[in-house]
């Protein structure tokens, strides 16, 4: 989670850490114009995956497959999450010391290019929906693989698509095979991007105390593993995957063939961004057609972002980008608060208790009318009642047809 100095290997394998380390004079010394272009660049970056993730957060729950739905964080898993994090970046530390770097790369590799194409394609989902041409036939395909039979058969995978998914997932097979073919800085940045968007808009706090405590122990965790060992700065020059984004500072000079790297891992864009999320969730919950607290997080992270690259800049050492990123994005809004008398209101606000929009409600209770001897026989009665929309999705109805209020969730009530 660590921006990482300027002679960080790129993407591709090139790398100048050495002319670093030793002090030679065969180093490239990047123009003030390049590395203007490479902050600025990674800047702008960052602050794409979380605006519109954000936005895509609060109607996200539309989803036709699993992976689609938010997945809540609790206090719990905040609490916990730096103690993993550290097991894991502490693990990998291991094997790039004890094994061969480019198997484990090889592996990665293909894990991340599955991983990529799913997110890139979901990411870039609502653009097609929208150039699609309407005369087109939209299909709808199903894949589904389930183990055992009858009724002890389970599903294991069930993934659910249509014509313009399909298409979004070749462009994305594309930029996949020309990321683990040559590993490109653009085709790494498009995952990575892909990838920081998908996590904004599907990681969900629960409320604004959960994501204190979860920035908060990611503060310790990343000032810690930057700033105590060389843990964090190893392992991101070591692990080629799509989890940075990077930019040449010498793409003047070298074009898209450039090699000395600034990088900024997607740990200090989606640990910030999923608390800014949350606080547009609470803006809206609001009810009064502002986005302060989501506009007040948003320009604090510009500034701690921009505070991060400047002092990495000047002192020409790996900077833990959250130091300077918790403080101003949990302080600012939480000092608006504070002016505007709505503190309480805001700690006390809880993310899981909103109404999805699909999510049925039952606002009035029915009018049950027939004998007791009727009413039965009728709930025992199989199949559908007429009463019911026909399901898109294979679930076992249970009616209650005198009352006319169809208990499967994917049927729509009729009228009373």
């Amino acid at each position: 989670m660590a921006d990482v100095e300027q002679s960080a290997p790129g993407p591709d394998g090139s790398s100048n850490a050495s002319d670093a380390v030793n002090g030679t004079a065969g180093r490239f010394v990047s123009s003030a114009e390049g590395t203007a272009l490479a902050y600025g660049s990674l800047l702008l970056m960052a602050l794409l995956p979380i605006f519109f993730g954000a936005l895509r957060s609060v109607g996200c729950s539309k989803g036709k497959n699993a992976s689609d739905m938010p997945e809540t964080i609790t206090s719990r898993d905040a609490a916990r999450f730096p103690i993993i994090a550290s097991c894991t970046l502490f693990g990998l530390y291991l094997f790039f010391k004890v094994f061969s770097q480019e198997y484990i790369n090889l592996l990665l590799s293909m894990y991340f290019f599955v991983l990529g194409i799913l997110a890139l394609s979901h990411t870039m989902s609502p653009f097609m929906c929208r150039v699609f041409p309407a005369n087109v036939p939209n299909k709808q395909y199903q894949l589904l693989f389930t183990q055992g039979s009858g009724d002890g058969r389970e599903e294991i995978l069930n993934y659910e698509f249509d014509t313009k998914d399909l298409i979004c997932l070749c462009v994305s097979a594309v930029v996949g095979v020309w990321y683990v073919l040559k590993k490109h800085w653009v085709a790494n940045n498009l995952f990575g991007l892909a990838f920081a968007l998908n996590g904004v808009e599907l990681l969900h706090l629960n409320n604004v105390s959960t994501g204190c405590i979860l920035l908060g122990g990611l503060f310790v965790y990343d000032v810690f593993w930057v700033f105590g060992t060389n843990v964090m700065v190893t392992v991101a020059k070591s692990f080629e995957a799509p989890i940075k984004l990077v930019f040449p500072q010498d793409l003047l000079e070298k074009g898209l063939g450039a090699s000395n790297f600034a990088m900024l891992g997607l740990g200090d864009i989606v640990i910030p961004g999923i608390f800014i999320a949350l606080l547009l969730r609470f803006d809206v919950s609001l009810k009064k057609n502002t986005r302060t607290y989501f506009y007040t997080s948003f320009l604090a992270y510009i500034f701690g972002l921009g505070l991060t690259i400047f002092v990495m800049h000047t002192f020409k050492h790996a900077q833990p980008a959250l130091l300077y990123l918790v403080p101003v994005c949990v302080g600012f809004p939480v000092l608006v608060a504070l002016v505007k008398g709505e503190l309480t209101e805001m700690f006390s606000y809880e993310s899981s208790e909103e109404v999805l929009p699909h999510t049925p409600r039952l606002t009035h209770f029915p009018t049950v009318s027939g004998s007791p001897s009727s009413l039965a026989e009728s709930m025992q009665r199989p199949g559908p009642c007429s009463s019911c929309s026909p399901c898109r999705h294979r679930h076992t109805h249970t009616h209650t047809c005198s009352g006319r209020i169809p208990l499967s969730r994917y049927c729509r009530p009729a009228q009373v």
